[in-house]
């Protein structure tokens, strides 16, 4: 259930609002023109977006998330191994967008900015979440996080090449995917290695504190028990 009511007007403002960014930039002007476009008043692109054109591009960003999610579903990813559906998903995040390039570069433009850093770190963890989890994977604890540290690396240099890529087809882009993926098909080995070098430490760790812990359940610290 949506529980956000403005979703769907935001939905259609970034929709109409793409075919003008490569002419007009991701400003608040072309977001009012795009409202008019879409049968609303201007004044909608403010109420929709109160926090200026950043607001608009994260929502973009949440918009791609979503078809992405609707696109998995609909195809399906059945018949893939783990890398593949990985893959297909990566791939599919960019072409489904591939008519707005210009527009997607605008708006990695503006989440580069040092006053958008954080806001974007959790754009893109975001969707490096959802598409390990459309993927499949159910992994928990210290894996959960590494993966999707080391797919968020992997995605967002992925998107840097796509948005230069000049190449047929964007063979290019699809070439250093699977040299990204490729590394990640060792994660598994570094992550259990890790896990062992960190147990290594906390376990020395955890017997003294239990030997502690034990010791200082026999004081009684002056207070006398009744």
């Amino acid at each position: 259930m949506n529980a956000d009511p403005m979703r769907d007007t935001r939905d259609l403002l970034i929709r109409a609002v793409l075919p003008e960014v490569p002419f007009s930039g991701w400003t608040m002007d072309a977001l009012a023109q795009a409202a008019r476009t879409a049968g609303l008043d201007a004044s909608m692109a403010e109420r929709a977006f109160p926090g200026g054109v950043t607001d608009a591009v994260l929502h973009f960003v949440d918009l791609a998330d979503r078809r992405l999610a609707e696109d998995a579903e609909e195809d399906g990813l059945e018949g893939l191994r783990l890398t593949g559906r990985v893959r297909w998903l990566i791939r599919h995040r960019l072409e489904a967008w591939a008519e707005h390039r210009e527009a997607v570069r605008r708006a990695a433009v503006i989440l580069s900015l040092p006053t958008n850093a954080a806001r974007a770190a959790r754009a893109t963890w975001a969707t490096a979440d959802l598409i390990w989890y459309l993927a499949g994977d159910e992994s928990v604890d210290f894996s959960y996080y590494t993966k999707r540290v080391s797919l968020s690396a992997a995605y967002s240099a992925t998107l840097l090449c796509w948005m230069s890529d000049e190449s047929e087809g964007s063979a290019e882009t699809w070439a250093f995917l699977d040299r990204r993926l490729a590394d990640l098909s060792h994660l598994p080995k570094a992550i259990a290695g890790a896990k062992s070098k960190v147990g290594a430490v906390t376990r020395p760790l955890e017997r003294m504190m239990s030997m502690a812990a034990r010791r200082m359940s026999g004081r009684s610290f002056g207070v006398k028990r009744t």
